[in-house]
């Protein structure tokens, strides 16, 4: 996508006209996602944030947002971890910061080792 996205920024009118049609969208849509660099929409990041470096390293790359949720309540200080993924979320570019937030926090959830799922999400429905 964001291959596609580059190929329109060098484009000729008459070829943004041919891809506001092929995408079945307005032509000023089309704009204003070349003078984003992408798409004009909201990006969330969920599932697999359990720390704050992964909060800050979804930020830095690009989404808007994040949503955690067993990250923080399944850790062993829930208030902890709230307060330092907010702040990492807050202050992703700044690693001494990133540093503070995350020390004495506590541990974070614990994962899942995979010979020990009961389900096998990719045997479901076969």
């Amino acid at each position: 996508m964001n291959q596609q996205i580059d190929d329109l920024k060098f484009a000729h009118l008459d070829r943004l006209d041919a891809a506001a049609s092929k995408f079945r969208v307005p032509l000023d849509l089309v704009k204003k996602t070349i003078s984003l660099g992408r798409l004009p929409v909201v990006n969330f990041a969920a599932g697999g944030i359990a720390t704050p470096a992964d909060a800050a390293l979804m930020m830095q790359l690009g989404v808007d947002g994040i949503f955690v949720g067993s990250g923080i309540f399944k850790s062993n200080s829930p208030g902890k971890f709230a307060r330092a993924i907010v702040e990492a979320t807050s202050h992703y570019s700044d690693p001494k910061l990133l540093v503070k937030v995350s020390t004495g926090i506590g541990e974070a959830m614990q994962g899942i080792e995979i010979s020990k799922l009961e389900t096998r999400m990719q045997e479901r429905g076969w």
